[in-house]
This record gives C-alpha cells, sequence and structure tokens, in this order.
C-alpha cells in the first residue's frame, strides 16, 4: 500500500515549472491544466504582498507563485508520511484531492493582501470552494483523478464531510507546519530581502510522524524548528507584514471600502473575483476616491501617534463600525483645538487578529507542545502578540506635524474613558 500510494505521487509528474525558490516543480498534465484556467490566472495578477513592494521593491511576487510553491510543499509532505506510515489510510484519490487543494487553495483570496479581510464578505475558503465546485475547474480537479467535493472541503472547513481522510488532509493543510506556512515564510523572506523567514523545510519533512488523528506530530528533535517558525512569523509581522506604511496604505483602502459599502456605492458582490488594479479601477470608477487614488499613486498617509492595544480599553476597537465612529469622535476633537481635520483625513488603525499555531504533540516528550520542554510558552506567545499590536493614528501627511506635536492628541488619547464611552 505504501509504494501504491508513493508512486501514485510520484508517476506521471512530468511537466516542470521553474519555481525561484523550491527549483524545478513537477506537475502531471491534468494538475498542469489547473494553473491555466481562468480563476488560477487570476493569482498572477494578485500581490502575495500587497503594499509591501513599497517598503522592500522586491515584495512583487504573486499569489500564484506561491500557491505553486504550497503544491511543492505539499506533494513533498504528502510522499514523506506516506512512505512513513500514512499510505494504510490515505487512497488515490484524496492524495489527489489533496494536491489540488493545495494548488488552489487561494483561489477567492482577496486582492491587495488582507485590505478586505474585516469586511462583511464571505471568506476566502467559502470562495475558494465554491469555485472548485463549480466548472471549468470542477470538471478539471476530476480529470486529475481527484474528487472535486473533497478537495474544496479540504480548504473550507464549512462544507460537509467528517471523514477520517478528509479531517487529516485538513489538519496537514492548516497547521504549524503547514506547506503554506513554510512556503510563505520563505518566499516573502527572499523576496523582500530579510533573513528571518528562512525554514530548513527538509529536515521538517524527515522528521515528522503521521498521524491519522492529527495529521503530522513531532518528536523533540524538532522542537527547535517549531520556535524558530514561530520566532521568524513574529519577525516578519514586526518589520514585514504590519510595517508602518503598509498598514498605512492598508487601513487607506479598507476606509475607502467600508464608505463604499456604507453609501452603496458598492455592493459587497462587486467584491468578489477581483485583481488588484481591477479593485482600483473599481473604487475610481464608482466613487472618484481620493483614498484610492492616494494609495495608487504613492501618497500614503502619516502616522501621528501610536498607541499598544491594551484590550480592557481597546476591545471596542476590533469593530469596524465602532471604530469609524472613534475616527469621527477623535476628527471632532481635534477641529475643536484648531487642526481642521475632515473624516477623510484620519484613519484609526488596529491590526487584524493574529494567532501562533502551536498544536503539535511531542510523541517522545509524551505532551502537546505548548507544555514540552520549549521555550515558547502560552506566555511567550501572548507577548508576541501583545508587542506587534499596535493602534496607530494615520492623518494625511500635511496635517502629521501639526496633529504629532499637538499636546492636545495626547490629552485626547488618555482621556479617561475616550475609548470605552458609549456612542
Amino acid at each position: 500500500m505504501g509504494l501504491s500510494i508513493y508512486s501514485v505521487l510520484s508517476e506521471g509528474f512530468t511537466c516542470p515549472v521553474r519555481d525561484f525558490l523550491w527549483g524545478h516543480t513537477y506537475f502531471t498534465e491534468e494538475l498542469a491544466a489547473l494553473t491555466d484556467s481562468s480563476p488560477f490566472m487570476r493569482l498572477h495578477r494578485i500581490l502575495q504582498l500587497g503594499p509591501v513592494h513599497r517598503v522592500y521593491p522586491g515584495a512583487t511576487h504573486t499569489r500564484a507563485s506561491h500557491s505553486i510553491g504550497v503544491y511543492h510543499l505539499g506533494r513533498r509532505l504528502l510522499q514523506n508520511l506516506a512512505r512513513d506510515g500514512s499510505a494504510s489510510w490515505i487512497s488515490r484519490e484524496g492524495a489527489l484531492s489533496f494536491l489540488c487543494a493545495c494548488l488552489l487553495h487561494d483561489l477567492g483570496h482577496f486582492p491587495y493582501t488582507h485590505s478586505l479581510k474585516e469586511l462583511p464578505l464571505r471568506s476566502h475558503e467559502s470562495l475558494t470552494g465554491g469555485l472548485i465546485l463549480k466548472d471549468p475547474l470542477r470538471r478539471l480537479v476530476g480529470k486529475c483523478g481527484a474528487d472535486p467535493e473533497m478537495a474544496a472541503a479540504i480548504v473550507d472547513r464549512e462544507l460537509p464531510g467528517d471523514s477520517a481522510e478528509l479531517l487529516f488532509y485538513r489538519r496537514l493543510l492548516s497547521g504549524c507546519l503547514d506547506p503554506d506556512k513554510l512556503d510563505y515564510l520563505n518566499r516573502d523572506a527572499r523576496c523582500c530581502g530579510v533573513p528571518y523567514g528562512e525554514q530548513d523545510v527538509d529536515f521538517i519533512f524527515s522528521r515528522l510522524v503521521p498521524s491519522a488523528e492529527r495529521g503530522a506530530d513531532i518528536d523533540s528533535r524538532l522542537i527547535p524548528n517549531v520556535e524558530a517558525i514561530l520566532f521568524s512569523k513574529y519577525l516578519m509581522y514586526r518589520t514585514v507584514y504590519w510595517h508602518r506604511q503598509v498598514r498605512a496604505a492598508t487601513s487607506m483602502i479598507k476606509k475607502a471600502l467600508i464608505n463604499c459599502l456604507e453609501s452603496g456605492s458598492i455592493a459587497a458582490e462587486e467584491l468578489y473575483g477581483l485583481d488588484d488594479q481591477t479593485l482600483f479601477a473599481l473604487l475610481t470608477e464608482k466613487t472618484g476616491s481620493a483614498l484610492a487614488d492616494a494609495v495608487w499613486n504613492g501618497r500614503l498617509y502619516s502616522a501621528a501617534a501610536e498607541i499598544g492595544f491594551d484590550e480592557a480599553d481597546h476591545a471596542c476597537l476590533r469593530d469596524i463600525g465602532m471604530r469609524s465612529r472613534y475616527e469621527q469622535r477623535l476628527a471632532e476633537e481635534l477641529r475643536r483645538v484648531g487642526i481642521p481635520l475632515s473624516l477623510e483625513d484620519l484613519i484609526i488603525d488596529v491590526p487584524e487578529p493574529i494567532s501562533f499555531e502551536t498544536g503539535l504533540f511531542v510523541t517522545d516528550e509524551d505532551r502537546n507542545f505548548a507544555e514540552s520542554s520549549s521555550a515558547f510558552n502560552a506566555k511567550t506567545l501572548d507577548s508576541f502578540v501583545k508587542t506587534l499590536y499596535t493602534i496607530r493614528i494615520f492623518v494625511r501627511p500635511e496635517f502629521c506635524e501639526k496633529v504629532e506635536t499637538s499636546h492636545e492628541l495626547s490629552d485626547i488619547l488618555c482621556k479617561e474613558k475616550f475609548w470605552i464611552r458609549e456612542t
């Protein structure tokens, strides 16, 4: 059985794609056809890191190149696990469905990185599942020898399905050592020219222990590699993903979209299936949005203040509707002290929720990673999140110096119950 599944994952993969990160990545003719489909071609028009190229000019890689990398690592991962024992619960159809899920997992992803993440829209996983389940992808996935229903359900956990094999693939595609994270950390760091993201994929895959219930376990020799991944993710968020200028561009597009949705000038359904350029075209065509035009032409807002996020005081800001009300209140307060800010001139930016996955079982210590001999306990990871979470007040550049040096801003933000007052 093991040799049979291993051969399924090895034979017939004769179509090479040259990836700058992983080298030759091999497809079957049927899997290669998926990359020529219209839904996949859209991913070539979406930058993986959105506005990050403003800070790191090399960050112009796309969702398509990342998806090919995830497919490549997913195939290597499944080969290793099949050789080491998982072949007894892996079927040919299931293995090929997993490969399709890896390749197509970002099909429904929105443009411009996570600018649309908090908006009242369907999740990108749900959109991906829907695309896989309709032609042309349904037909193409079937031609690969995969089950379109399973491939879609591996990505979209809201779809029905509770077979042990399906749950196994879901855990492989989403976890601490998943091919998605192993690709984006390596790829993003390489393109940005920073040293934080590189991971020892060869050693990680060689030491994973297949588990029908948990996906893959580790032994204690992999603890340093897991620690490296956790710390790399922290550093990439701190220096790249949530860099101040990146947050400025992201918050400006997010505010423009919120205004459009609230005014009805754009319907939620119009935001599905866009790429980076068509997103900006839609904003310009429907609204003539000054915010979108400013981002497109490099006129980013400046950070006038930064505040450490405190759950007790600032939890209300996680709600984008409440955030808009606080923006209005803050602009009014600043106008009272002589700074003529309009509501469009000011943005309160709060990063979206982030987690550091540690759901691994350490076999030779017979305990979960969080209770293992690792130095990265729950308290350490909580401190990562606390350090990363920064509220920023962005303003139009011409107002920045006046707002930044204003004693009134500090007084306003420090007012008792400013953030939790009834609205």
